[in-house]
């Protein structure tokens, strides 16, 4: 297989590898907004997406945020357990200047992306690193959702916190199409959605020079997500 196909553009402000509706059950209240402490448990290749809005062919990516400050009684191993809620945010996969990614991982930081972090910062940094999360309401079609508006860095004096989820982590380059158990199910049915995943799975030819993937930078929103 031609791994160029698979593998993140190598550009100056890209990345390369990875170097938020319930179905069923109980339906939860979105998380009440302002400023919440967060801890990153997940981080999703969600592969190449084709934008129908835009008509282009985007690498996205999905940071996942747990919210100990919120909790449900959650079903697990047949006993009833309080967990944190949890919060998801899309991204165009690129550290462009004008990436929301960077943006917001330069604020998390609480400092700007050295030269050499620019040719390919490695995501599973992100997991079990503490923030603050400021969360806004959008309403869509009668339906209130919690969206991830601004991250900034912890302040001085607040404790870490370890994540009390089992921290997830999905790659094409390294899992191939072997999505974690856990997953959840909106989110595995993106992944499928992918090129890459079509491409693993022999759903769709495997072209003989990979398709063009846009950087996103431009009318992209990708704040716009139902969590």
């Amino acid at each position: 297989m031609n791994k160029s196909i698979l593998l993140f553009n190598n550009q100056k402000g890209g990345i390369m590898g990875l170097t938020a509706k319930r179905t069923g059950g109980k339906m939860f209240d979105p998380l009440s907004q302002g400023l919440h402490h967060a801890i990153c448990y997940a981080v999703y290749d969600l592969g190449t997406q084709y934008q129908e809005r835009f008509d282009k062919h985007i690498r996205k990516v999905l940071i996942a945020w747990e919210i100990p400050g919120e909790r449900s009684d959650i079903e697990k191993d047949g006993r009833e357990v309080s967990l944190p809620r949890a919060i998801s945010k899309q991204y165009t996969n690129s550290l462009h200047e004008k990436a929301q990614l960077r943006k917001d991982l330069e604020s998390w930081r609480g400092k700007a992306f050295t030269e050499i972090e620019l040719e390919g910062f490695d995501l599973t940094k992100l997991l079990g690193a503490n923030c603050m999360i400021q969360v806004i309401h959008k309403k869509k079609d009668d339906k209130v959702y919690a969206n991830v508006a601004n991250i900034v860095s912890l302040p001085k004096g607040v404790d870490k916190r370890n994540p009390e989820n089992e921290l997830k982590y999905f790659s094409f380059e390294e899992e191939g199409a072997n999505i974690p158990e856990a997953t959840p199910e909106w989110i595995a049915t993106i992944i499928k959605a992918s090129t890459e995943w079509g491409y693993l799975t022999g759903e769709r030819p495997l072209p003989e020079e990979a398709p063009p993937v846009d950087d996103g930078i431009g009318p992209v929103d990708d704040s716009d997500i139902p969590f």
